[in-house]
């Protein structure tokens, strides 16, 4: 009855992981496509591997200890008086105390070299893209070639995107999984984050953070483009739009509730349209941005 049992635990279990593998789902923060994501999986493989020197040890000598002094075992020792092992306390402590401290150097090198604000080490000048999350729908301004979209952005491969991201409603998470770090949108205030795409692609892009019940179609495509030529023709497909986003007014039309919403493209919108939107909440940060504004003024 016993040996049943174990069997359909174990049964079960391989049903589960098998089903776990071949169920679709997308690992992508394991598949990156840019550095930043390539060094952000190294370190969660690296952090995986430093646990397990505990983890697997503890789930190995639980099995062993209930095999071990199981109730019909009666020919090992019976010592009722023991309480106390100078080794086990050094292995129990030592150990963790060894790991805890690899963790948190590789965990305090990483949040440094890996702050999202941080610029990305390039030859290539890097581009400018602003993004606004929407109920429930992602905005992205190009205040260099005065256009915009929605739920589509672009750029080119091998450049970086430097992301100015903020939001119209309830604050939002900006990720694009497999190119790396996700950022907070929040109404009033302008956040920073540096990206960059070193293989072409489309990648799916989302908010990894719930904002209500549209929150499910809350996603948008990025297009690693080739090369710079591929971005400036997709430019000139957007340039060929006949909708506009010209004024606030044109903005809050489009900025209401919306579930499920297509790509859309803004043949023209001028090149302060975001301070425009962070200028609408009273006690926003941007009472100190200038004309020349840099995002970290708004810190």
């Amino acid at each position: 009855m016993k040996t049943s049992r174990y069997k359909n635990i174990l049964s079960g279990g391989f049903v589960f992981l098998t089903s776990l593998f071949l169920s679709g789902c997308q690992f992508a923060v394991l598949d990156p496509k840019g550095r930043i994501g390539v060094a952000e999986k190294e370190l969660i493989i690296t952090s995986m591997l430093l646990m397990l020197i505990v983890v697997i040890p503890v789930i190995l000598m639980t099995f062993y200890f209930a095999f071990k002094y199981r109730e019909s075992n009666t020919g090992e020792k019976y010592t009722p008086e023991w309480a106390h092992s100078t080794k086990i306390e050094l292995v129990v402590w030592t150990v963790p105390i060894i790991i805890i401290a690899i963790l948190g150097t590789i965990t305090w090198r990483s949040t440094h070299a890996l702050d999202p604000r941080q610029p990305i080490i390039s030859d290539v000048e890097p581009m400018k893209i602003e993004v606004v999350s929407l109920d429930w729908k992602w905005l992205f301004i190009y205040p260099d070639q005065h256009i915009a979209t929605i739920n589509e952005v672009a750029f080119p491969t091998g450049v970086p995107v430097e992301f100015h991201v903020t939001s119209n409603s309830v604050m939002n998470s900006f990720f694009i999984p497999q190119l790396g770090s996700q950022i907070y949108a929040m109404t009033g205030m302008l956040n920073k984050l540096n990206l960059i795409a070193d293989e072409s692609g489309i990648y799916d892009g989302i908010s990894s953070g719930y904002s209500g019940h549209g929150f499910s179609g809350m996603k948008f495509k990025a297009l690693a483009l080739p090369d710079q030529a591929s971005f400036d023709e997709w430019v000139q497909k957007v340039q060929g739009s006949e909708e506009q986003l010209k004024t606030l007014s044109d903005f809050q039309t489009i900025a209401k509730p919306s579930e499920n919403v297509p790509v859309s493209y803004y043949s023209h919108v001028p090149s302060d349209m975001l301070l425009t939107i962070l200028n609408q909440f009273e006690g926003s940060l941007t009472c100190t941005i200038t004309p020349e504004f840099s995002a970290e003024q708004t810190f």
